[in-house]
């Protein structure tokens, strides 16, 4: 496993144990950037208008299209890191 790869899975493990609940901007920031580097580009359907919040984390996932996978993992470890 590289170093980066183990930073990440510290990170997701850490974002679990957060002092104070992200502001839901945030908590979708994180949500994108761990299904980017996990998944990557995505390719799920829109969800219907009626489900909010799925949409929102539709979007914000749709957003970080093209993101390379190292990139959003090391993203995602800053943004946790700034919230610890």
């Amino acid at each position: 496993m590289s170093d980066l790869n183990a930073a990440f899975e510290a990170s997701v493990a850490q974002s679990k144990n957060l002092s104070e609940r992200p502001d839901n901007p945030t908590l979708l920031k994180i949500y994108a950037l761990y299904k980017q580097a996990t998944v990557g580009d995505n390719s799920e359907k829109k969800p219907s208008f009626s489900d909010v919040v799925g949409r929102a984390k539709w979007d914000a996932w749709e957003k970080l299209k093209g993101t390379d996978g190292d990139t959003a993992r090391q993203q995602y470890i800053d943004l946790i890191a700034s919230l610890s």
